[in-house]
């Protein structure tokens, strides 16, 4: 192909120490609490950060008690904003909250069956006593062009973050400071295989002392090269890429002391890098009654255990729900074409089949009332190594493949 037909398609994302993911973790913190203390608890809680300060505010019913100062000081010191030198000290910044009850007209249409209720219902009566906590529009999507089943571009730039984040808190590479994004644009074939890589892009907040071209140095030596290797290893060429770092220069202020941040501002992060679409719901502070978060899970879920089954090559899962409404309102999927041996209708069939997308059932399916959410806050949702989240499990395959067989 000639530089004009080459298809370029990029992803970025963020490290732990950007303004936007150091709000999606207090956030996920305070939920991670509150849901140890009340796996019951309905929590919405966003949280906005400016120099010096931090709004943690939202809606929580919950019989746990969360304090919030602390969570927010222990956060930011994890994340290593422990010093006005990078920008914010945790021990003296100002922590405001306003958080109030939930809403008691939302509440009724999320509320499941409680007491002696709930007690002696069925599975079915449960699931079907609980709705949906808003209406809305969720997506999943998987592909086989890596192992995890995610998009080339968003993975390796999730990787590249992790591993910034790696050598900055083990001093691999000295004088690094919290804050930074990475983006990867990947060279596909005509028939949207990855070809090559062709840019890796690095910003990262440094000590100010350091030379760019000895950042670059390290960066590629430290963490660009280990990762490509590892990752791609002889399948995608990425012997000849181009490296930029820092492009506008140096980097020394960063957090939340040069840029504002806030809960829910990185979604096409969280999810796939853009290539496939989104809801626009957020996912970080909301407990799994809210079906921004718990149906997006399902959608990765559904969508990833059709591809590792060999139906697709690359699916998109589309669900839609009705504020206190148990059933979706919609369910589809989109194959791109790439089904194998099977039709599109035959695939959607067998999903309906197979997985329950009642608000309740994804919750007990995929055990969501537990406090796994802060490991999600940074590095994404979805396609991770490091964690094992339920919604990446393949635990499906054969019933899919079942469900097919009954519909040839």
């Amino acid at each position: 192909m000639t530089n004009q037909e080459r298809k370029l398609i990029s992803a970025e994302s963020v490290t732990e120490g950007h303004p936007d993911k150091v709000c999606d973790q207090i956030s996920d913190e305070i939920l991670d609490e509150l849901l140890r203390q009340d796996p019951q608890s309905h929590v919405a809680v966003e949280t906005s950060a400016a120099t010096g300060v931090f709004l943690v505010f939202g809606e929580v019913t919950s019989e746990g008690y969360v304090d919030v100062q602390s969570e927010v000081r222990e956060t930011l010191r994890r994340i290593g904003y422990t010093s006005s030198e990078v920008g914010l000290d945790a021990d003296s910044c100002g922590v405001i909250v306003a958080i109030t009850g939930q809403s008691a007209e939302i509440n009724q249409g999320v509320a499941r069956l409680s007491g002696e209720k709930e007690s002696a219902a069925s599975r079915e009566e449960r699931y079907e006593a609980q709705g949906a906590g808003d209406q809305g529009v969720m997506f999943g999507y998987a592909t086989d062009e890596t192992d995890v089943l995610m998009p080339l571009p968003i993975y390796l730039a999730h990787r590249l973050a992790y591993r910034l984040t790696e050598v900055r808190k083990s001093g691999e590479v000295p004088h690094l400071r919290p804050d930074g994004k990475t983006q990867v644009t990947i060279e596909y074939d005509e028939n949207d295989h990855p070809l090559r890589v062709d840019t890796v892009l690095i910003s990262t907040q440094h000590d100010p002392e350091v030379t760019q071209e000895w950042l670059r140095d390290q960066l590629k030596a430290h963490v660009i090269d280990p990762i490509l290797d590892e990752v791609l290893g002889d399948g995608v060429a990425h012997d000849d890429y181009r490296q930029l770092v820092n492009p506008t220069g140096s980097f020394v202020l960063g957090g939340p002391a040069a840029d504002a941040g806030l809960t829910g501002r990185k979604i096409i992060v969280d999810t796939y890098g853009g290539a496939a679409h989104h809801g626009g719901g957020a996912f970080s502070g909301k407990d799994p009654s809210k079906v921004d978060r718990s149906a997006a899970y399902a959608t990765r879920w559904v969508a990833k255990n059709i591809v590792a089954a060999g139906l697709a090559h690359r699916v998109e899962v589309q669900v839609a729900y009705a504020i206190g409404v148990a059933d979706p309102v919609s369910v589809n999927v989109e194959t791109y074409g790439t089904e194998e041996g099977v039709t599109r209708a035959q695939i959607v069939a067998a999903v309906r089949k197979v997985f329950d997308l009642r608000p309740a059932a994804i919750i007990d399916e995929l055990d969501l009332k537990r406090p796994i959410y802060a490991k999600t806050a940074a590095y994404g949702h979805f396609g991770r190594v490091d964690v094992d989240f339920p919604w990446e499990r393949t635990d499906k395959v054969e019933e899919l493949k079942a469900a097919v067989a009954e519909l040839a």
